[in-house]
């Protein structure tokens, strides 16, 4: 039994020792690795979504806040939309005042 584990390891030292030799005698030059993420786009149902709830935050922190005054999440959305995003933002915020 000893001597077949000696063996064994033997020759798992010997097959180590063979394939772990490919030095080339110069050290490799370090390259660069890049990493890219994707920005996520948003569907347009998903962007207005995310319009509306912009809006009900908005209007949570500040009641006075009028069309005009239309979040940054609604920014390239069709402004003929502006009107009803804004009533929904507004409805949601009394849905979340009376929660």
């Amino acid at each position: 039994m000893r001597r077949t584990a000696t063996v064994l390891l033997a020759a798992l030292l010997t097959v180590g020792g063979v394939a772990g030799c490919s030095d080339s005698g110069e050290d490799p030059k370090p390259t660069a690795t890049v990493t890219k993420t994707a920005t996520p786009s948003l569907s347009t149902t998903e962007a207005r979504a995310a319009c509306v709830d912009a809006w009900a935050d908005a209007l949570l922190e500040d009641a006075d806040l009028g069309v005009e005054d239309e979040p940054k999440a609604c920014e390239g959305l069709p402004g003929d939309d502006r009107l009803d995003r804004y009533m929904e933002g507004l409805q949601k915020r009394n849905a979340i005042n009376r929660g």
